[in-house]
């Protein structure tokens, strides 16, 4: 499990979950683009809390380790979504702006 911190709230999520969350918001920053995406985590409680991440360029997230020996929630569906629009907006490094041809 991991805490995933987004404007001042922490919350438990599975390691897989936070790490593709990460990932897709890194992503879509590149893109210049925009999503929302749903996970299920705990919250600071103790209970099962479902959480809306807004990504963009401007999106924010730290990821923490930790000890928790709770069971990470079902994130599943969250986690195919966010690989698969990943894989469908893939940026290479022959696509990114600023690239010059060298075959003139």
């Amino acid at each position: 499990m991991k805490h995933v911190t987004a404007v001042e709230k922490s919350l438990l999520v599975g390691d897989g979950a936070a790490d593709t969350l990460a990932e897709y918001a890194a992503h879509v920053a590149r893109l210049g683009s925009g999503d929302t995406v749903q996970l299920r985590a705990i919250g600071v409680d103790g209970d099962e809390v479902v959480a809306t991440f807004v990504l963009n360029s401007g999106t924010a997230l730290t990821l923490e380790s930790t000890h928790s020996v709770l069971p990470e929630p079902d994130n599943a569906d969250a986690v195919a979504y966010m690989v698969a629009q990943m894989a469908q907006f893939d940026i290479t490094t022959d696509a990114l702006p600023g690239d010059v041809d060298a075959g003139g």
